[in-house]
């Protein structure tokens, strides 16, 4: 099992925390949403859940609840640059569908 952070998502991560002296790490996992199902949802985090399985990278923690953990092991979390902006980019090898605007996704287990 694992979560992973590029380079350039580890240094973003690595800012936010640094810049948010509550937060202990990374909450990581997915919603109900949207027209495919599933939606990741990532945000810092100021506790650890009973039930989180947590990763750590290079001094960064990743908490990732029971239920979202299935959905997105292996999930490699990137950050893109575009125009003026930037946003996490989720390689997840569990999603086998997004829905056409690229918000949601569904797994093998959904369609089960």
């Amino acid at each position: 099992m694992s979560i992973s952070l590029t380079p350039a998502a580890l240094a973003r991560v690595q800012r936010f925390l640094a810049e948010s002296p509550d937060a202990i790490g990374l909450r990581f996992g997915v919603t109900k949403t949207g027209c495919s199902g599933w939606q990741h949802v990532a945000d810092l985090t100021t506790e650890e859940r009973a039930g989180d399985t947590v990763f750590e990278q290079d001094g960064v923690r990743i908490y990732v609840d029971m239920l979202s953990l299935p959905q997105v092991d292996g999930t490699q979390i990137d950050l893109v640059k575009q125009r003026l902006g930037e946003q996490f980019l989720f390689r997840n090898p569990n999603a086998n569908a997004e829905c056409g605007c690229g918000e949601s996704f569904t797994t093998d287990a959904d369609l089960a």
